[in-house]
């Protein structure tokens, strides 16, 4: 099953998150912008942390994925 959308209505949408943040990071402090990207990145590396897969077993999943056949 092969699923459709509309790609310029997801790039309107991009874009208009992308300026929206650009705006938010432009009118914040340092230090609040500061705190918020460190609150992100700290939950990302303990969420890699608790990842029940060792990096070895990731990779050869995500290798297994790329080696696949493409079926169009």
């Amino acid at each position: 099953m092969e699923l459709s959308f509309d790609k310029s209505a997801r790039r309107k949408e991009r874009l208009a998150f992308i300026r929206s943040y650009a705006a938010w990071v432009k009118q914040t402090p340092n230090a609040e912008w500061s705190a918020r990207q460190a609150g992100l990145i700290d939950s990302l590396v303990e969420n890699a942390r608790n990842m029940p897969l060792s990096r070895s077993e990731y990779l050869r999943i995500v290798d297994g994925r790329n080696r696949r056949p493409s079926i169009h």
